[in-house]
C-alpha cells in the first residue's frame, strides 16, 4: 500500500475550493422601501423576514457569504461612506443576532456607467474572486433582485437566482440547496 506523501519541495498544496453565495443588499437582505428612495441611515435598514434564516442555510451547507451592493447614493452626495459603514455596521449586527456572519461588504459607489464595479458589470465579483482565490464561481450562486444582478453574475460566471424584490431569501435557498438549483 502506498504512503500518501507530500509534493515535491517548494510546491503549494492544492487549495480547497469553496462556494459562494454573493447576495445584493437593497431587496434582498433588507426592505427596498417605498417611502425613501436609498437607505442612507442605520434606522432605515429593516431586514426582510427570511433573511437570516436563508443566509444561515447558506452558510451551514459551507457557502461564503459575500454582499455585492451597488450604493449610488454616495455618488450623488445622499450619503458619505462613513454613513454607509454605519449602515453595514447595524446588518453585520443584526445578522450577528441571528448567528450569521458575513465574509464580506462589496461596495460600488459610484454613478451610473462611471466604472466597471457597478452591477451589470461584474466588477464586485471579480474583485470578491481576487481576494477569495478559494471560491469555485461554477459552484456559486448569486441571489439578486435585478436583471443587472443576473447580468452581472453571467459575465463573472456564476450562477444566479432572481428573487422577487423584497421576496424570501430563506425560500430561494431552499430551493436552490434542496430543489433543482432554482427558484
Amino acid at each position: 500500500m502506498a504512503a500518501d506523501l507530500p509534493g515535491p519541495p517548494g510546491l503549494a498544496a492544492p487549495v480547497e475550493r469553496r462556494r459562494a453565495a454573493f447576495l445584493d443588499r437593497d431587496g434582498v437582505l433588507n426592505l427596498k422601501r417605498s417611502d425613501v428612495y436609498y437607505v442612507l441611515t442605520p434606522d432605515q435598514l429593516e431586514l426582510l423576514p427570511g433573511a437570516a434564516t436563508g443566509l444561515n442555510l447558506l452558510a451551514q451547507a459551507g457557502f461564503r457569504l459575500i454582499v455585492v451592493t451597488n450604493q449610488r447614493a454616495v455618488a450623488l452626495g445622499d450619503l458619505t461612506l462613513d454613513g454607509l459603514d454605519a449602515i453595514h455596521a447595524k446588518l453585520r449586527s443584526e445578522l450577528d443576532r441571528s448567528g450569521v456572519a458575513l465574509d464580506a461588504i462589496y461596495v460600488c459607489p459610484h454613478d451610473n456607467d462611471a466604472c466597471n464595479c457597478r452591477k451589470p458589470s461584474p466588477g464586485l465579483l471579480l474583485q470578491a474572486l481576487r481576494e477569495f482565490p478559494d471560491v469555485d464561481p461554477a459552484r456559486s450562486v448569486l441571489f439578486g433582485d435585478s436583471s443587472s444582478d443576473l447580468e452581472a453574475a453571467a459575465r463573472a460566471g456564476i450562477p444566479a437566482v432572481q428573487i422577487p424584490v423584497n421576496g424570501s431569501l430563506e425560500e430561494a435557498a431552499r430551493a436552490w440547496l434542496f430543489g433543482c438549483g432554482a427558484v
